[in-house]
């Protein structure tokens, strides 16, 4: 099942691959999965972003590793050696070969989008555009008072849950839990039927908060189909923004880039931080019991409650329908 959704889930999907921060320089690079395929987003000597399948032409090692600079993205096999528009540049022995044809052994394209600082990639050279993914996203977050090129990356917080991807989803695209699971959040934020709104998109879902008391922008949370966070909490200019990425069917590791305007108060980020990392530690303990629990035996199937799930139900139709 797990492989039926990397390639009909994820290979054909936009993900977040991080900032621009992280490949600000001509050289710079980062590699990332997507679904099952490896991938690399390198800047070339121009300036300008690309996404290439980071497996070797030759007998399929992944060429590069993590994240750094290079003038040329080099295989760790047999030295086979890509330029930073993906051409193989060298092969040793080649010349001994008649046959050998450089230009046909290129890195295999992926595609590769910016939304303001963050960098999607999709390893379907022939995705639609990522704008048709984010759908009214951009808009609604400068509705609300969001400037995402004006943002500035902080930090970057990791997590790992022992749990299956979708568990996670189902627990963030709702707030019926918040009121007796997060205490805290629930302080700060009114978490009540008629106060806190889901809303349905066709690639993404949404919740719209408001702060529980004083003045303040309201928040959003939504989740890009399949796996992409994106954050906005009540108060002052702020989007964290980042993947759950499926391990293994009772695996799923995480992580949220963080940004804040530049003139975001230092306290403020200290408190938000805090709290989030709060939510965080509940939420796993919550994802993780769910997966102790139907892997029992002794559960057959659960029940959501709407309209307070209804988010749950929209994932469930858009992962089953995708599925058939």
């Amino acid at each position: 099942m797990l492989a039926r959704e990397r390639e009909r889930l994820f290979a054909h999907a936009w993900q977040y691959a991080g900032h621009t921060g992280q490949l600000a320089q001509p050289g710079s690079y980062s590699t990332l999965r997507v679904g099952d395929v490896p991938l690399v987003v390198v800047r070339d000597r121009e300036g300008a972003l690309s996404a290439f399948v980071n497996v070797c032409r030759h007998r399929g090692a992944e060429v590069v590793s993590g994240a750094g600079s290079a003038s040329t993205l080099q295989c760790h096999y047999h030295a086979w050696t890509y330029g930073l528009d993906g051409a193989l540049r060298a092969a040793p022995r080649a010349d001994a070969d008649p046959d050998f044809d450089r230009e046909a052994l290129g890195l295999r394209r992926a595609r590769v989008d910016t939304w303001g600082p963050f960098v999607f990639v999709n390893a379907d050279a022939d995705a639609a555009p990522l704008a048709e993914t984010l759908g009214e996203l951009p808009d609604l977050l400068r509705a609300g008072g969001i400037d995402v090129d004006a943002l500035v990356f902080h930090s970057r917080a990791s997590y790992a849950l022992e749990a299956n991807w979708k568990v996670a989803v189902e627990n963030f695209l709702e707030c019926y839990h918040c009121q007796v699971a997060h205490p805290g959040f629930s302080e700060v934020v009114d978490v009540s039927p008629d106060a806190y709104r889901l809303e349905r998109h066709p690639t993404f879902a949404s919740h719209h908060v408001r702060l529980r008391e004083g003045p303040g922008a309201d928040g959003q949370f939504h989740l890009v189909w399949p796996n992409i966070k994106v954050n906005v909490m009540p108060g002052e200019a702020n989007i964290s923004i980042g993947p759950l990425v499926p391990v293994d069917p009772g695996r799923t590791d995480g992580y949220l880039d963080y940004f804040f305007g530049e003139d975001a108060d230092a306290e403020w980020i200290a408190g938000y931080l805090e709290l989030d990392d709060q939510v965080g530690a509940e939420d796993r303990e919550l994802v993780e019991s769910v997966q102790r629990g139907v892997g029992s035996r002794a559960f057959e199937h659960g029940r959501l409650m709407l309209p307070s799930e209804e988010l749950i139900a929209e994932f469930q139709r858009w992962v089953a329908a995708r599925l058939a």
